[in-house]
């Protein structure tokens, strides 16, 4: 079982007072909801009861009736025999709760009653089955929402063995900003890109941590990212008795096959005439959407000026897509790239890969995703607070000079004064640039 930061958040929800909420668990699939969310309920409840809506039919149907809490618990007991209701000892886990928008609704009356606990774990929650007009609605006001994202780079390192000895001491180098010592930091660039290559979903971390092979991890990615393609068709159909809507999965399946070449371009912004001639945002803004909301991609926003609130300043038209999984990034591409990547044999996409990877550190931080393009040629790779403070990150396939990030430090209109540059070097001061090596991004906290 991998150590996940997300249990400390479900702890908080158990012990929190006030009106009570159920727990609801999102995140695309592949992650660990399921099994973080079981191995949570054993230890903090006496009374587990599991049901999976998407694999029993049956217990679909208890929730097809009147919502009272007496009658859908004598159901459940009918159906699970084994299953015991002990008031304030017993959680029920309603797993891929989207197949089953009554049960979500149930949440409501549940909570109302108090008698038990709730926790709904879902891949596409709010995408699937909330349109239909049979369903009796979405419980606002009782449900504590979690996302819920792959691992990060330090959940790998504590999957890899590596001790918690050695991240006090990293952040302590970053904190007194001093250089790594060559044997730590050797071997931290190599972990950092076997995480870069394997990605954070945790079945693909298990094979790589069980074999080592790199093949096996990249035929298992390709499968998922087959299966995500499978998931596009069945969930586009929200209104189980209505056609899917062909043409939006076409849109989808062409901006999720074009992230690769939209990001390897010199300027990445997505650009929607790539995906097809004459193509308008209208036309793809839906399938876009779709992708975020479903977590499998991250939105990072151009920025109008670098000031504060960044949020206030960034342009909703001008934005990258970044894969929230490195791995599945790494993935997309051709076959070897990712003994490519631990070889330092970079080709096109060497700047794409490595500031996808940062922004997947970043978003994993619940950090919004920013960057700064002029027509002027000037390009920050990322913008972002640091210890409260607004900052310029620099992201470096290689050593790299940093001649937009200086134009901007020297330039008052620019509420700046800070530049990070994320680099296989080690960490390094030159006035207000600080130098850091590509690991310490899921640091800046």
């Amino acid at each position: 079982m991998f150590q996940r930061k997300i249990i400390n958040e479900f702890k908080a929800w158990k012990d929190s007072t006030g009106k009570k909420k159920a727990l609801v668990v999102k995140g695309m699939r592949q992650i660990g909801k399921t099994f973080s969310v079981l191995n949570f309920a054993k230890v903090e409840f006496k009374n587990v009861i599991y049901i999976n809506f998407k694999e029993n039919d049956s217990a679909r149907q208890i929730f097809d009736g009147d919502l009272s809490v007496d009658r859908i618990t004598m159901d459940i007991s009918a159906l699970f025999p084994k299953s015991r209701f002990e008031a304030g000892k017993t959680v029920l886990i309603f797993d891929e709760i989207q197949e089953c928008a009554n049960a979500r609704a149930s949440i409501k009356p549940f909570m109302e009653d108090g008698r038990y606990d709730i926790i709904a774990t879902g891949s596409l929650l709010g995408i699937k089955g909330y349109n239909n007009k049979k369903t009796k609605g979405i419980p606002t006001g009782f449900e504590r929402i979690v996302y819920m994202k792959p691992m990060d780079f330090e959940e790998f390192l504590w999957a890899k063995g590596v001790g918690e000895n050695v991240v006090s001491y990293l952040k302590k180098c970053l904190a007194d900003k001093i250089p790594v010592s060559t044997a730590t930091h050797n071997a931290m660039l190599r972990y950092f890109k076997e995480y870069l290559c394997v990605g954070g979903l945790p079945y693909i971390v298990d094979r790589f941590v069980l074999t080592g092979d790199m093949n096996i991890v990249y035929s298992e990615q390709r499968d998922i990212l087959e299966e995500y393609k499978d998931d596009f068709g069945k969930h586009l159909d929200e209104n189980e008795n209505e056609k899917t809507d062909l043409h939006l999965l076409a849109r989808i399946n062409r901006v999720f096959d074009s992230i690769p070449a939209q990001l390897a371009k010199e300027n990445n912004k997505f650009v929607y005439a790539s995906l097809e001639k004459g193509a308008r945002a209208e036309k793809y803004q839906a399938a876009i959407q779709w992708l975020y909301d479903c977590g499998i991609v991250n939105i990072c926003y151009n920025l109008s000026n670098i000031s504060e609130p960044l949020e206030g300043n960034k342009i909703d038209s001008v934005f990258k897509l970044y894969m929230q999984d490195s791995g599945l990034f790494t993935a997309m591409l051709e076959k070897g790239s990712a003994f490519k990547i631990l070889s330092g044999e970079l080709g096109i996409y060497k700047g794409a890969i490595f500031e996808n990877i940062i922004a997947d550190c970043f978003s994993k931080q619940n950090r919004p995703l920013y960057y700064f393009h002029k027509n002027s040629g000037l390009e920050i790779d990322f913008v972002t607070k640091v210890a409260g403070k607004t900052a310029l990150i620099e992201v470096k396939a290689t050593t790299g000079n940093t001649k937009s990030a200086d134009t901007v430090l020297k330039n008052p209109q620019y509420e700046v004064d800070i530049c990070y540059k994320l680099s296989e070097n080690n960490i390094g001061v030159s006035g207000n640039k600080i130098t850091l090596p590509y690991y310490m991004a899921f640091l800046l906290e």
